[in-house]
């Protein structure tokens, strides 16, 4: 063991006088090429100097209208310089060649000096090889010793694992069951929160069923006050009129005799919306519509139909019934052709399909039968 250390001592004591030498090396070798470097750039600056003297001079000589005349002495002068700078560029040259072979001597040596340490290295692996053989030796003396250390902390530390495992176990599980009773609770607030909701909302579903059911109540209303006085549909609660009885076939222009009956009907079936409050308070408009049959062409008939229809509306808004009880803005006219005309066994009822019709609109109508079409489907 001593040996080996003594060993490892010269090993590093060589290795680090390898180093300074090459640093030794290296730190000259900057050195020359610093110093050719800085040489040949002061040549260069000078020869370029000179060179641009002689530019400025060849020009001023140009420009010169007068007799120009250069000396020879200065030519020559001149000439001498570019001498002398040539043989310094020279011998810099020469002075890299010598600098060049004596780098390349010392890489010779260097290489040399390689070829020692690899000599001294491989002798030193030996040594460390067999220093590793005799640790070896020792290492399996203790190893019977380490491994029966290891074995009893191995089962030390699964003893511990196993004890903590338990106690993390029995933490979870009380955790556990406190987040089941929370669950419950949960599940039972929302249970309770959830049958609220559905009391509520069976009692909207009620009140949206009675409301969309007002215009059957208007119907039956109608029907209980006018009895069968005037003709109401079943199904619509609209006033039926025939139109050969308030027109002329053909004609738009309302009947002198047909405006009384035309203005008894309407007064009992408009009185009966108006002054009934549970029905008044939803009416919206009164519409007057114009029904043909399907004898002539649609838009002849259209035209046809409209014409009537305005014609008992002008009439109704002569009455003073309608402006005492303040009802123009609610009369509303219009004219629907043969589109809705009357069928029995799938076969039109012409004399039926020409008629006029009184009818009702609530308010907030088709919002009505929409939301029941809604209910209906849930």
């Amino acid at each position: 063991m001593f040996k080996a250390k003594k060993s490892n001592e010269e090993n590093s004591n060589f290795w680090i006088s390898y180093a300074d030498l090459m640093a030794g090396l290296l730190f000259v070798f900057i050195l020359l090429i610093g110093a050719i470097i800085v040489k040949s750039t002061v040549l260069k600056n000078s020869l370029e100097e000179s060179k641009e003297t002689l530019e400025k001079q060849s020009k001023n000589i140009v420009n010169k209208d007068e007799t120009i005349f250069v000396r020879d002495y200065e030519i020559n002068k001149l000439h001498d310089l570019l001498e002398k700078r040539d043989k310094a560029i020279e011998s810099t040259k020469k002075e890299l060649l010598i600098s060049k072979e004596s780098l390349e001597l010392k890489a010779d040596e260097i290489q040399k000096l390689n070829q020692i340490l690899l000599a001294k290295n491989s002798k030193i692996t030996d040594y460390s090889n067999h220093i590793l053989i005799l640790e070896d030796i020792e290492k399996k003396n203790n190893k019977t010793r380490i491994e029966q250390n290891i074995t009893i902390d191995k089962y030390k530390n699964q003893v511990l694992i196993l004890s903590n495992n338990l106690s993390e176990k029995k933490e979870k599980l009380e955790l556990n069951d406190k987040k089941l009773l929370q669950l419950l609770q949960a599940v039972d607030n929302r249970q309770t929160k959830y049958d609220k909701l559905l009391i509520k909302l069976q009692e909207q579903k009620a009140k949206i069923k009675s409301l969309t059911g007002i215009k059957l109540k208007v119907i039956a209303e109608l029907k209980s006050a006018l009895g069968n006085s005037i003709n109401i549909d079943k199904k619509s609660g609209s006033l039926r009129l025939a139109s050969n009885i308030l027109f002329d076939k053909g004609s738009s222009e309302l009947k002198d005799g047909a405006k009384k009956e035309l203005k008894l009907n309407f007064i009992k079936y408009v009185n009966t919306l108006i002054s009934n409050q549970n029905i008044s308070e939803y009416l919206d408009k009164i519409i007057i519509e114009g029904h043909t049959d399907s004898d002539g062409g649609y838009l002849y008939n259209l035209e046809l139909s409209q014409k009537r229809a305005f014609a008992v509306m002008n009439y109704l808004l002569t009455l003073e019934y309608i402006k005492k009880n303040k009802i123009e803005r609610k009369l509303v006219a219009s004219g629907r052709s043969y589109l809705d005309a009357i069928k029995k066994d799938n076969i039109e009822d012409k004399d039926a399909s020409r008629r006029i019709e009184i009818k009702f609109r609530l308010k907030n109508q088709d919002a009505m039968y929409e939301i029941e079409r809604i209910l209906d489907a849930d």
